[in-house]
Order: structure tokens, then C-alpha cells, then sequence
């Protein structure tokens, strides 16, 4: 017997609501970690998380939505969460991929790293038909929205958002700037840099290699060095934007003992910047919290592509309800022909039976009498086949229960098609959202 398919419970910290240290003490160590941890809970049968600078998201799927309630609290016991119910955690996702919930709206890469944490669900085989539909629609939004509207004009990335900010506070005029990172984070600010009027650009990294690579297409005059090097590259920077992955800062206050002026704008999460770096003469220090003030003035400008951002998210949201539907409906419709198919089985036999009685049956006669079976079989339920379905898109799931217990008396109404009232999916939104 087919079970459902399960709903979908969420949880997200991020920036619209919790502090940078919320975000950073809610991080599960590496993406396919999280979900292995989500996974290792009574009752989840997938998983799904993101983690970017500015949000620590989890999904998961359950045969109802109290079991992944419980599952997300286990995990995130001591995270300022706001959870999220079936619908509320499919519309939330969308508008992630679409750029609505970022710091700076419209941002594109949002996109990789849900395509990465995507990526590293599926190798830890926590990805199953529910979360791969889910993903699968976000990301198809988060491409309408940047191919059908202007969400992304303008400064697109927090590496972006990091030298206006530079250049609002500090100017970059003939200045001398350094990217600590290689990453997509540090790639993205080399090149805001390499846009700006800074006259020089240095970019440091673990591997020096990668370094070279982002500068392969800058026109400012650049250099690639070691992390070994970093006080040195400090010391005559005017300014630094960090965005490294490490989990301990890179820059400490010894880094930037002697710097002199020195403005930093650290992107990492975690940090890169040491608190204590802050506390030397000359030296300021702007985060994450800080690029809001830059990306509020983006967000008025992108408020009408934002509009249009919203319906395609509706549009889609409601398109993505309607396919869950067909899918539940499509499992109740392959336990009816599953009976069908039984009672047709057991009355060949017994037509067989008779009719051999009086003398053996052709092959040609007998596929004759299994053709007419399977055609009255089809034409039987056709008309059920449609309803059905028209039942689900209606969320008329006591006809769907009434046609189980009529296919499959057997059930006594004990079937997980007919506990699990998918009707629970149209609950309201959380106020949070």
C-alpha cells in the first residue's frame, strides 16, 4: 500500500528578524552535516538546508507536520527560529530564490548557494520527491525573476554593497584596496573594486592560485598573495573587505597593530574580523549589519521590480500547490487501480477456469478476453480518474477518503491517504511571515 507523500515543516534565523550572532550560533557546521542531523530525527524522510551570510534555513518532510516540528526543535533548540508550516515554507523558499529576502534585494548569488546546499542534500541522499520539487520550483522563480524583470539591476551582491559602503565612508578614489578571500564573495567585491576608482587591488588567499584567478579578468593593477603575508598587505591598504570561509578570524589585532587608517568591511560569517581589531587607533570596522544602510537605498530603487517579483512568486507558489495536489490525488488514484486490478485478476482466473472447463482455450482467445477486461477496467475508472483529481485541486479530501474506502473496503479507513488530510496545507500563514 502507498503512503503519503508528507508535508513540509521549516525553520529560519536570518536577517529580517535575528542578529548576526544568532545566525552564526545557528549554523550546523557544513550544509550536508545539517541534513544528516535532520535525518538522524524519528520520523524525516528528507532534508534540505541553506546557510549563507545572512540566513541558516532548514526543511524537512514528514508524514505530518507535528513530527518535523519536532525534529526542526530538536536541532535548533537554542536558535530564535521561526517556523514555517507546509504553504508557509514553500512561498518563504520561492521568495529566497527570487531575492526578496535578501539584505540586498535581488542579489543573484543566492542562486549558487541554494543550488550548492541543493547539491550537498542530494549526496547525503536527504532529497526526495517533495524537497526536489520544492528546490527545483525555487530556482525556476529565482530565474524568471532576473530573466522577466530588473531585480538585479544595480549593486547585486554584498560584495558590491561592501565597496559603496567603503567608498560612502572612506572614499576610493586613488585608493588601495585589499579582498581578503577567493571565494564567490571575494571574487564579487575584486570586482566591484575593479569598477571603482581604487588604484590599486590586492587579493589574498590560503591558496595563492585561486587569488590569480579572480584577477585573470580585472583591469586595475592587482596582485595575488598568501594569507602569510596578510599584516603586511594590511598595513598599506586604505581599504579591506574580508570574505573568507574560515572558522576563526583572519584578522586579529595584531594584524592590524601599526595599520594606521585602515577602513575594513568584513563580509565573513563567520566573522573574519577579530572584536579586538576594533579597539586599535585608525582602524573601523563595518559588518553585515552595516550593508543594510547601502542596500535600503537599492531597495526603494528595485520596489516596483519587486512587485512584479511577487506575482511570478504567486503565480508559481499556486502552480507548485496545484502539482502536490495532482501528486496526492495520483496516489490514491494508483491504490484504486491497484483494486481494480486485483478483482480483475481474481475474475480472469475464474473466467479462465470455466471456460477451459469446456475446452482449451487459443492464446488469441485468451489475450481477447484479458483486452476486453482491461478495457472495461479503464473505461470503469476513467471518469473516477477525473474527478479524483478535480477533488484534490479543490482540497475535497473526504471525497478521496470516501473513494479509497469504496476501492479498498479493506482499509477501514486505516490508510495514510486518508489520516493525512493534506487540507492541512492551506492552514494561514504564520503572522511571523
Amino acid at each position: 500500500m502507498k503512503t503519503n507523500m508528507g508535508v513540509i515543516a521549516g525553520v529560519r534565523v536570518s536577517h529580517d528578524h535575528a542578529t548576526l550572532d544568532d545566525i552564526e550560533s545557528a549554523r550546523l557546521g557544513s550544509d550536508a552535516d545539517a541534513v544528516t542531523a535532520l535525518l538522524d530525527e524519528p520520523g524525516i524522510r528528507e532534508a534540505f538546508v541553506v546557510q549563507t551570510c545572512h540566513r541558516v534555513e532548514a526543511y524537512v518532510v514528514a508524514d505530518d507536520e507535528s513530527t518535523g516540528d519536532r525534529a526542526l526543535a530538536a536541532v535548533f533548540e537554542d536558535s530564535p527560529v521561526v517556523g514555517m508550516n507546509h504553504e508557509a515554507s514553500l512561498r518563504h523558499l520561492l521568495r529566497v530564490a527570487a531575492g526578496l529576502e535578501s539584505v540586498v534585494v535581488g542579489e543573484d548569488q543566492i542562486m549558487g548557494q541554494l543550488r550548492d546546499a541543493f547539491e550537498a542534500a542530494r549526496g547525503a541522499d536527504a532529497i526526495g520527491t517533495v524537497l526536489r520539487e520544492a528546490v527545483t520550483k525555487a530556482l525556476h522563480v529565482g530565474e524568471r525573476a532576473r530573466n522577466e524583470t530588473s531585480i538585479n539591476e544595480g549593486v547585486v551582491s554584498l560584495g558590491s554593497a561592501a565597496t559603496r559602503l567603503a567608498d560612502r565612508e572612506t572614499g576610493l578614489d586613488g585608493a588601495s584596496a585589499l579582498v581578503v578571500g577567493a571565494g564567490e564573495m571575494g571574487a564579487l567585491a575584486a570586482k566591484a573594486f575593479d569598477a571603482s576608482d581604487a588604484e590599486n587591488l590586492v587579493v589574498a588567499n590560503r591558496t595563492v592560485t585561486h587569488a590569480e584567478w579572480v584577477l585573470e579578468e580585472l583591469e586595475t593593477a592587482s596582485a595575488a598573495v598568501s594569507l602569510d603575508a596578510l599584516s603586511e598587505h594590511v598595513a598599506s591598504a586604505d581599504v579591506v573587505v574580508t570574505a573568507t570561509g574560515s572558522d576563526d578570524p583572519v584578522v586579529t589585532k595584531k594584524t592590524v597593530q601599526g595599520a594606521g587608517e585602515t577602513f575594513l568591511v568584513d563580509l565573513g560569517q563567520p566573522r573574519d574580523v577579530a572584536p579586538a581589531a576594533t579597539a586599535v587607533e585608525g582602524v573601523s570596522v563595518r559588518d553585515l549589519d552595516d550593508i543594510e544602510a547601502v542596500t535600503d537605498a537599492t531597495r526603494d530603487r528595485r520596489a516596483d521590480a519587486a512587485r512584479e517579483v511577487e506575482r511570478i512568486v504567486t503565480e508559481e507558489f499556486e502552480r507548485l500547490l496545484a502539482q502536490y495536489k495532482r501528486k496526492r490525488a495520483d496516489e490514491v488514484i494508483a491504490t484504486m487501480y491497484e483494486s481494480a486490478e486485483r478483482l480483475k485478476a481474481r475474475e480472469l482466473d475464474t473466467a479462465f477456469s470455466k471456460l477451459e472447463s469446456e475446452g482449451e482455450l487459443s492464446e488469441s482467445q485468451r489475450e481477447s478476453v484479458e483486452a476486453l477486461a482491461d478495457s472495461l477496467v479503464s473505461q470503469i475508472l476513467a471518469a473516477p480518474t477525473r474527478s479524483l483529481r478535480d477533488a484534490a485541486e479543490e482540497d475535497d479530501w473526504q471525497t478521496i477518503a470516501t473513494a479509497l474506502e469504496l476501492f479498498d473496503p479493506d482499509l477501514d479507513g486505516s490508510s495514510p491517504l486518508v489520516d493525512a488530510d493534506p487540507s492541512a496545507w492551506a492552514a494561514a500563514e504564520s503572522e511571523d511571515d
